[in-house]
């Protein structure tokens, strides 16, 4: 029987992030930058107004106030976009905010301080050298690393991109995950099942196609295959092209009737395994070479067709594999240590992983109660759980107050 630990190194061994490309500003939300993003000019290129109102230069406003007669006649509106030009000694020049600043002023005087005339205007006080004004080179210099090859871009780090012109980035794409269920008893949600009454509703494709969406990779969900080996193999292959990665559920037992293993056994280096946990216990990994493309080679994952089971294993090995794909410095979910607030059993040699609730705080601590029977987790106790509380292959029982190390899969 493989480990936890050994199954999970074979896996992030096995894959990558994906290869670069060069994508459109919109294309690029969510990726992982691939390559420096180096300032080709200063940004501002030029000092800019921070505020409507009046350039001027401040040593002209000495006496500037309504108890005094002084005002500066206004010389010209300056708007966003236009070149700098030059002010003229002894006169204002009405600006908008993010217009260049006029050569020779060194200041605003916003609108709500002054009598907002357009021949003359009159200032309530003296203006200060600076003032609402953004130097030049004030946010980025030429030369700069603006952005550093592994960070996520958000609307925060798209926009210091666009602001500096680039229409383009290179990143590591989001992985295209291809997910196929199998079993000749699963029926769509929706639909009436057989007769008999013995119909499966489909639920391991619509919760992993979940589960990879947020994990930030794009998702393609093939449907419902039979338990046909020609069907399976010749699906397997028509889609290798797109996806970058593969995840089977269903088919997986010893039996006759499920074909999946057969199938698995032989393609590529896709090998079938008993892992130490529960739930899960049984998978298939390895990669298998697409023969449209010969330097592309497609991760391939089976998982047991238990929507606990598959969404379990989904979170110990997909989603870290998916992170890694992407370009991810982090593939893990974050994790906490926290007491139990009551005992259960676990079984010897396995690792168990067991729907929970875990509350509290840094400062405090935290508590975890698990959701339901541990020893036989439900689809209903994952859906009200907010972590995994992990017990170790040589903990027989987990005792009131002990320290279990839980994986947070929601804040």
């Amino acid at each position: 029987m493989r480990s936890v630990q050994d199954h999970l190194a074979a896996v992030l061994a096995a894959v990558g992030p994906v290869a670069p490309l060069d994508v459109v500003l919109r294309d690029a939300v969510g990726c992982i930058l691939a390559a420096d993003v180096t300032a080709t000019h200063d940004l501002p290129a030029f000092a800019v107004a921070a505020r409507d109102g009046y350039a001027v230069a401040a040593y002209e406003t000495a006496g500037a106030g309504y108890a005094s007669a002084q005002s500066l006649p206004v010389a010209h509106d300056v708007r966003p976009g236009a070149g700098p030009l030059r002010l003229v000694p002894g006169t204002a020049v009405r600006i908008a905010s993010g217009a260049a600043l006029p050569l020779g002023a060194d200041a605003v005087v916003p609108l709500e301080e002054t009598d907002r005339g357009t021949a003359r205007v009159a200032m309530q006080r003296p203006a200060v050298p600076g003032q609402h004004v953004r130097p030049a080179a004030s946010d980025v210099r030429a030369g700069d690393v603006v952005l550093e090859a592994g960070t996520r871009l958000g609307a925060r780090q798209l926009a210091l991109v666009a602001s500096m012109g680039r229409g383009r980035l290179r990143v590591h794409p989001t992985p295209r995950v291809v997910l196929l269920s199998v079993g000749d008893e699963l029926v769509e949600p929706g639909a009436h099942a057989d007769r008999s009454g013995h119909g499966v509703f489909e639920t391991d494709g619509h919760a992993l196609e979940a589960a990879v969406r947020d994990a930030g990779a794009a998702s393609v969900r093939v449907g419902i295959l039979g338990d046909d080996r020609a069907v399976l193999r010749e699906a397997i292959e028509d889609q290798l092209v797109r996806a970058d990665l593969l995840v089977i559920t269903g088919g997986l037992s010893e039996l006759t009737h499920d074909t999946v293993k057969d199938v698995l056994a032989t393609m590529g280096s896709v090998r079938l395994d008993q892992v130490a946990m529960t739930p899960g216990q049984r998978h298939g990994f390895g990669t298998v070479a697409d023969d449209l493309a010969s330097d592309k080679s497609v991760p391939i994952f089976a998982l047991q067709g238990h929507p606990v089971a598959a969404q379990v294993s989904f979170e110990v090995f997909v989603r870290p594999a998916l992170r890694a794909m992407a370009g991810h410095a982090e593939v893990f979910r974050p994790s906490v240590a926290a007491e139990a607030v009551e005992g259960w059993v676990s079984p010897p040699g396995l690792r168990q992983f067991v729907p929970a609730t875990v509350l509290g705080s840094p400062d405090e601590g935290y508590r975890v109660t698990p959701i339901g029977d541990p020893s036989a987790p439900t689809v209903s106790s994952l859906a009200h759980a907010n972590a995994l509380a992990v017990v170790g292959e040589q903990d027989l029982t987990v005792h009131p107050g002990q320290v279990i190390h839980c994986l947070v899969l929601e804040g």
